[in-house]
């Protein structure tokens, strides 16, 4: 009696051959052909004409269905069982296939055979063939049979390929992440290769090597993972997106089936890890998988088992970048002042031990010092790593300043690389996707470190080495006045290193006319006291900026004696003032900055700081009196000792320091309108166009015609351009300036025009009571404030001080359209209610007195507000804690 058994189908071997499996156990396989019936064969060595078209007839109806197979007969030397099927369906096999044409009647089956039940099967079969024959049916149709079949890449044009999508077959899986896949290119040709599926790494199976013969046991899961496959892919039709070739030459490419991608599936279960390697060939699409990921990793799936998540770190900090070590590696300051190191995730700069990459690590690092220092941004922890042989415990976070990721600028610019993570390594950036394709994008385009050519970085000649070279540099340097320059090391509060880029010079600069005490040389040695505080602020204040020195001497050993500015303003001044530097009278004298450093160590010992906290005014009278004498001769009368001196006035420009160009209105514009028209109709008139006899010289009155209306104006030469004969002028009666071609200049000579007929107009003058920031973004952002309250608006100034010696005005601006004259109506209150500006900590001499006292308290109250606010140049915390 013929035996009878329900399996499921795994595959299809040819159009006459089923591959089954238990229902009860899916390992379990069996090979079963149809009896009766023999079909074309797919071969490596090419496959027999319609062999694809046949198997693919049996593949679709009955892969991954039940069947109910009966033995019929078993072939005592291979052990080979033939027999017939049955679909739950009712579809009989070979009926079905022999019906379609695409499996032939054996001419030898039924010769031994005496069953009346096998001769009417084969009476049923031959009579199905013979229609089939008829009709012109699958094989039966003679012609157009093969399909060229090729199992290499190499046939494959990746370019022509890459980004489409193809129709495919999973005819194998080797393991979750390898498959073998029967691409159809064409209806005549057909690509059978080895596949990576796109984006994972799924854990290896069971495999034999065959170079040992030894057995490699699988990793976990591996089994699992391909089984996982087999269930939902083995012979099955997907869509396959090519995405590119692995450096071995296999295809690499996303597998989709109708549910969506299996990686993703692979990944949500726990079966799979993302793989970096493909991030760059994924692009956007690398998202959903590292979501998938993160998914499994949240559950603790099969591979994330021992998975422990990262700690929050609390969101992202403001911080202020205080040093620069490197590419990839920050010191930041935080608001309690403690300062710590960040090296910027998954980045590395140019390694030292890389020939191709080791010439641009200054480079990378001055790019970045560019970016950063002194700078507020926002730092985000994204892990930590544990002290080790070679590196101290350090966290790893994502810098942004003014929400620009720096570590992604660095990549894309070609000064960092990305580090490729050990496959559970999680202190990773979040963008890290993002970061990678940067990469790759910073190599195609050859940028930095990824040229190909020699580095640009400059290269330093030490001219404080000896006293000779020393000597020879200091002529140049004399010469020159605020010279641009880069703090490279504070050796102490007043000794630095400092390099001159312009020059491509290194020097030792001492600060003129003052001593730091000496710092500690290493933290068992003791310094001198408040050595480590003068240094501190110096490293806080100058370390790695760009300043402006003045070079006025050397010394005996080849230091430059100088002054240094950080954001316009004296370094030396903002030691002494702090108490952390002594005045030494003749050096400055010599200088010529003993007046400001004298009367700053004045309000040093005034308020007892650093070195002066113990300081006793009855024994240091002569200090004082010097202290006095250094103050200027007309000294300024307290605010509560003048009359209040109210002018309306408009502005007319506001220059590249802060200073405001005002008109007063009344006698002043009434007699520069009258002059204005007659000058106009002076220079419409042809016998007036008169060049200049002679080139200008710096300081000479002409007359200018202005660039942007095409008018003539009274001016000042500021200064010569003589080989490109362009001036720069300032216009007199309006404050303005600009570079203009000798050709544009007339002579003010004529009696009615000059300076003695109508003084210049413009006026000097700066708001009283507030000081602007020297951050240059909100410098800048203060000054269009200004710009926008006071353009084209009638106001009224209050003339709180003038400053003889300096021809500058300190006033207080009121718009004339609203009412009050107190301070709090005032628009120097709303340039620092909104965050433009901030109280003086130093306050001049005319600013003290009891008037002043309201004014100020007003002026710190509505400060503290805009701080609270997080208003202009407070958006990121308070800018003057270091």
């Amino acid at each position: 009696m013929a035996k009878q058994f329900f399996a499921n189908v795994k595959s299809v071997l040819s159009g006459d051959t089923l591959v089954l499996t238990s229902q009860n156990n899916p390992n379990a396989e069996r090979i079963f052909s149809l009896a009766f019936v023999t079909g074309p064969h797919l071969k490596r060595e090419g496959d027999e004409p319609f062999a694809f078209q046949s198997r693919d007839y049996l593949r679709k109806l009955v892969v991954g269905k039940a069947v109910q197979c009966t033995i019929l007969y078993t072939i005592p030397t291979s052990g080979k069982d033939y027999g017939v099927a049955q679909l739950k369906d009712g579809t009989q096999l070979p009926d079905e296939l022999v019906k379609a044409g695409w499996l032939k009647v054996r001419e030898d089956a039924g010769r031994k055979e005496e069953s009346e039940e096998v001769l009417q099967r084969l009476e049923t079969l031959r009579s199905l063939e013979a229609q089939a024959k008829s009709e012109g049916k699958g094989l039966w149709e003679g012609v157009g049979g093969e399909i060229e079949v090729q199992n290499d890449t190499s046939a494959l044009d990746i370019n022509e390929w890459k980004g489409k999508t193809v129709d495919g077959i999973v005819e194998r899986v080797l393991s979750g992440d390898r498959l073998l896949v029967r691409l159809k290119l064409s209806d005549k040709k057909h690509l059978q290769v080895m596949t990576l599926v796109a984006g994972i790494r799924a854990p290896s199976t069971e495999r034999v090597n065959q170079s040992t013969g030894q057995t490699q046991p699988a990793e976990e899961f591996g089994n699992e993972a391909r089984q996982y496959v087999e269930q939902r892919l083995l012979q099955r039709d997907v869509k396959v997106e090519i995405v590119g070739i692995s450096p071995q030459g296999q295809l690499i490419a996303s597998i989709l089936h109708p549910r969506g991608s299996i990686a993703e599936f692979l990944l949500a279960d726990g079966l799979a890890r993302c793989n970096d390697f493909h991030s760059t060939l994924l692009g956007p699409k690398m998202a959903a998988l590292r979501a998938a990921e993160k998914k499994a990793q949240a559950a603790k799936l099969r591979l994330h088992k021992d998975h422990v998540a990262k700690a929050d770190a609390g969101g992202s900090s403001d911080m202020i970048v205080s040093k620069i070590q490197g590419a990839d590696t920050i010191f930041v300051r935080t608001k309690n002042g403690a300062e710590k190191r960040i090296n910027l995730s998954s980045v590395r700069g140019p390694r030292a031990n890389e020939p191709s990459e080791a010439p641009f690590r200054e480079e990378a690092k001055e790019y970045l010092r560019k970016k950063l220092i002194g700078k507020h941004v926002k730092v985000s922890i994204d892990g930590h790593r544990p002290a080790s042989d070679d590196f101290e415990a350090r966290d790893v976070a994502t810098v942004t300043e003014k929400g620009k990721n720096i570590n992604l600028m660095l990549v894309q610019d070609g000064w960092c690389s990305v580090i490729r993570h050990r496959k559970d390594d999680t202190d990773r950036a979040p963008n890290y996707d993002e970061l990678l394709a940067a990469q790759e994008k910073a190599k195609e385009e050859k940028k930095g470190m990824w040229s190909g050519k020699p580095s640009k970085a400059k290269s330093y000649v030490d001219v404080s080495e000896s006293v000779q070279k020393a000597k020879i540099q200091l002529s140049t340097l004399s010469r020159q006045k605020k010279v641009p320059a880069i703090v490279d090391f504070c050796k102490a509060g007043s000794r630095f290193t400092i390099l001159i880029p312009r020059e491509g010079v290194k020097l030792t600069m001492v600060l003129a006319g003052v001593r730091a005490p000496r710092a500690p040389r290493s933290p068992q040695e003791k310094g001198e006291p408040f050595g480590q505080e003068a240094l501190d602020l110096a490293n806080r204040r100058c370390n790695q900026r760009d300043v402006e020195i003045d070079i006025h001497d050397i010394d005996k050993v080849g230091g430059f004696i100088g002054d240094l500015y950080i954001n316009r303003e004296s370094f030396a001044k903002i030691l002494v003032e702090e108490g952390l530097a002594t005045v030494h009278q003749y050096s400055a004298e010599k200088a010529g900055n003993a007046s400001e450093l004298l009367a700053a160590e004045k309000r040093a010992k005034e308020a007892r700081k650093g070195l002066w906290h113990d300081w006793d005014p009855s024994q240091d009278e002569e200090a004082e009196e010097e202290a006095a004498e250094a103050e200027p001769a007309n000294d300024a009368v307290p605010a509560d000792k003048r009359s209040a001196d109210y002018r309306e006035v408009v502005v007319t420009n506001i220059d590249a320091n802060g200073k405001l160009k005002i008109q007063e209105v009344g006698k002043g514009t009434s007699a520069l309108e009258i002059l204005m028209n007659e000058f106009k109709k002076f220079h419409i008139d042809p016998k007036n166009n008169k060049p200049l006899a002679n080139p200008p010289k710096t300081g000479e009155f002409v007359a200018a015609k202005f660039s942007a209306d095409g008018q003539w104006y009274r001016a000042r030469v500021r200064s010569n351009d003589r080989a490109a004969k362009v001036a720069e002028v300032v216009y007199i009666d309006y404050g303005n300036t600009e570079k203009i071609p000798w050709s544009n200049l007339r002579p003010l000579d004529q009696p009615q025009f000059t300076t003695q007929k109508l003084k210049a107009q413009a006026i000097d003058a700066v708001l009283s009571f507030i000081q602007l920031p020297t951050a240059p973004d909100y410098f800048n952002d203060a000054l269009n404030y200004i710009a926008e309250v006071t353009d084209g608006r009638s106001l009224v100034a209050s003339f709180d001080y003038v400053d003889p010696k300096e021809g500058l005005s300190y006033i207080t601006l009121f718009d004339e359209k609203k009412s009050g004259t107190t301070f709090a109506d005032s628009i120097n209150k709303d340039v620092m209610a909104n965050g433009h500006a901030l109280v003086p900590k130093k306050l001049k001499a005319w600013e003290r007195g009891r008037a002043s006292e309201e004014v100020l308290k007003k002026l710190r109250e509505v400060e503290a507000q805009a701080k609270a606010d997080r208003l202009g140049m407070w958006e990121y915390g308070d800018i003057t804690e270091d």
